[in-house]
């Protein structure tokens, strides 16, 4: 697969480099994805490309009949993530300061629509190999994706000043917010493959399956992980309040002492201080929060294994540091 990533990452280059609007969001743009003179190149996992063209692969698909979707889904989770780090505030992502941060919230916003008009646009070059009304769902698809994860993204900041959160409302967040793109990413990789609607919907399935697991993990390296692994600072969730799996889980058990450590601090309807966070993550460890967390990972997770498209099975396994079933 290393030929089919580095043409991936060639694509994607010179799709950013082609920008050819103004300067301060070209500029914008390079410093995002890290290319020149903002190098080295950001290249990270690159999940959901991945998942578009090993699907469409596995399916005995040309690359170039995927190769734009997979750019397409590529620049348009950037988009979100620019987006996500105005609204969070987060100054720093991989260890790098954020756009906002580097250049304020109003450059930042437009450097992020940019972006999304760049996603639909890499989409519609792939009429140049799929037949137009193929084209049509998958721009549809990722629409339909945009809109999802928007209500995610608002249910996520909407729970910030919410003194409660259910289980149900959590699950419903993060299936808008992380797995809507994951279940796109595989469906558009069926869809350049020519899959017939139930394999695109099977596909669809194992993706979102796997985002739902992918973000309680994510969670839960948020608050266990240090900065070095995540590129973020470790608590930070715990201190914006962020209703993520672990504070969630622990608030709907039965009383208990380190139970009302969690739930008290949330009450409060604030930010949360340095000794605060420490509080409730040594709560959170009383009531094995991260041991529960990683037992719904593993519903979810099962869905992926039972997965017949064995090298799709195998890669989402390996992202997730798992041995996938034979």
């Amino acid at each position: 697969m290393a030929t089919l990533t580095e043409r991936f990452e060639n694509a994607l280059e010179e799709r950013i480099t082609g920008y050819r609007g103004s300067q301060e969001i070209s500029d914008s743009l390079l410093r995002h994805f890290g290319y020149a003179p903002h190098g080295p190149a950001r290249r990270g996992k690159r999940l959901r490309p991945q998942m578009v063209m090993r699907v469409a692969a596995s399916e005995a698909a040309p690359l170039e009949h995927a190769l734009d979707a997979a750019v397409a889904v590529e620049i348009f989770h950037n988009y979100s993530l620019v987006h996500d780090d105005i609204e969070d505030r987060d100054e720093l992502r991989h260890g790098r300061a954020t756009l906002w941060s580097a250049y304020g919230i109003a450059r930042a916003i437009d450097a992020g629509d940019a972006m999304c008009a760049l996603s639909f646009l890499s989409l519609e070059h792939a009429a140049a190999y799929l037949e137009p009304h193929r084209v049509l769902r998958m721009l549809a698809l990722l629409h339909e994706a945009h809109a999802v994860m928007c209500e995610g993204q608002s249910l996520d900041l909407y729970f910030e000043s919410q003194r409660s959160v259910t289980l149900s409302d959590y699950y419903r967040m993060i299936e808008c917010k992380t797995a809507q793109l994951f279940d796109a990413s595989c469906r558009l990789g069926a869809h350049a493959a020519g899959c017939d609607e139930a394999s695109i919907a099977g596909y669809g399935a194992v993706g979102r399956a796997y985002g739902m697991a992918f973000q309680i993990r994510d969670d839960v390296a948020g608050i266990w992980s240090s900065v070095d692994e995540t590129g973020k600072t470790a608590g930070a969730d715990i201190a914006r309040r962020k209703w993520t799996f672990p504070v969630v889980w622990a608030i709907a058990q039965p009383p208990s002492a380190a139970r009302a450590v969690v739930a008290d601090a949330y009450a409060r309807g604030k930010s949360l201080d340095p000794a605060s966070v420490a509080r409730i993550v040594a709560a959170l460890d009383a009531l094995g929060a991260r041991e529960a967390a990683g037992e719904a990972a593993a519903d979810h997770l099962a869905v992926v294994e039972g997965q017949p498209n064995r090298e799709l099975r195998e890669f989402l396994a390996a992202t997730l540091g798992l041995t996938a079933a034979r």
